[in-house]
């Protein structure tokens, strides 16, 4: 099996089991990231995690693979192709926080599923390589979106055109990274996360990432009209009166949802 999803209570883990050929994306591994983010619409579920078995994140697409492909027709290769862009859609969509906890580094559609993720925790020395020029290939999995908004254009081109690994303490250091630790400890940063996003609010939170996600993509007008209508309806739902009472009474909120 080189995928699988653990079941973690009030998480989803999504183990890349791949590690003879360091994380390379297979079949079963988009399978267990869309079946995480369908599963994430229970309510017990508050985070999802993805990381991997082995010493390495996620090598991306295997070049055997691409080589076979080939053979396809060009609207053949769009369909293929196709496969990991709903992945990509399904952690965006997803209604919980998706964690990427990265040991070793990634490369390839590796990045651009780390870069999908909400938060992301990375090994200290680990290196994100979108090496996809040195095949004469381009970016997919909407790499070129994520680092378009999270570090600066100069350094997206040495990714992409020059293929230069960035370290994770780079990618920190720029914000596009929550945390940088120990290999060791990679998967205790992403539980720890896990923990902070469980004794939020379900429902706000959800509501929080479809509007981030959206402010990249529409105008401040359109974005004032979401927030506004978000908001009003947000501050008369049971989640807003547990914290506004939890505030005014000095006390932890307990939410239910």
């Amino acid at each position: 099996m080189t995928a699988y999803v653990e079941d973690a209570g009030n998480h989803l883990i999504v183990w890349n089991g791949n590690a003879a050929k360091r994380g390379a994306i297979t079949p079963e591994y988009y399978g267990a990231i869309a079946d995480a983010c369908a599963r994430a619409r229970d309510t017990r579920i508050r985070a999802i995690v993805i990381s991997s078995l082995g010493d390495f994140f996620c090598a991306g697409g295997d070049l055997n693979a691409l080589q076979e492909r080939r053979s396809l027709s060009e609207e053949g290769r769009q369909q293929k192709i196709e496969i990991l862009h709903d992945v990509i859609r399904s952690i965006r969509a997803c209604e919980v926080p998706v964690i990427a906890a990265v040991k070793g580094g990634a490369a390839g559609a590796g990045v651009s599923i780390a870069l999908a993720c909400d938060f992301i925790v990375a090994a200290e020395g680990a290196k994100f390589t979108a090496a996809y020029v040195k095949a004469g290939l381009v970016p997919d999995g909407g790499l070129t979106a994520s680092l378009a908004r999270m570090i600066p254009r100069p350094l997206a081109m040495e990714m992409c055109v020059l293929a230069r690994p960035v370290t994770a303490e780079r990618m920190q250091a720029l914000g596009a990274i929550n945390a940088v630790c120990p290999n060791e400890h990679v998967m205790e940063h992403a539980f720890a996360l896990v923990e902070a996003v469980a004794a939020g609010p379900r429902q706000a939170q959800g509501v929080i990432r479809a509007m981030v996600a959206k402010a990249y993509d529409q105008s401040e007008a359109a974005q004032l009209d979401l927030e506004r209508d978000a908001m009003a309806h947000a501050a008369g739902a049971d989640e807003a009166a547990e914290g506004i009472a939890a505030f005014l009474e000095k006390r932890a909120p307990r939410y239910t949802s």
